[in-house]
């Protein structure tokens, strides 16, 4: 599924237009990138926790040559689906 099947099974389900559904998606979509990058998680009771997970900087390899290469380190997001969310599937 894409974003755009999620509009038209959103906008099936409210009885919306496409355009209000696709504002809808993209306003929850948006206060969750806002909540991640504020408060570090967010958590949908049922659903799930998107949060934020560091990775420490490593050593890697380049698959072409072979050489070695520093990997700095970073930020990523994670995402783990709550138990109702993994019952259902």
């Amino acid at each position: 599924m894409n974003k755009q099947s999620l509009i038209e099974i959103v906008a099936k389900e409210l009885d919306e237009s496409k355009a209000g559904s696709e504002k809808a998606i993209n306003a929850v979509l948006g206060a969750i990138k806002k909540g991640v990058k504020k408060d570090k998680s967010v958590q949908l009771v049922g659903f799930g926790t998107f949060s934020i997970r560091s990775r420490k900087a490593r050593t890697g390899r380049n698959p072409q040559t072979g050489e070695s290469i520093k990997i700095k380190a970073s930020k990523t997001v994670a995402f783990k689906p709550g138990k109702a969310f993994k019952d259902s599937v």
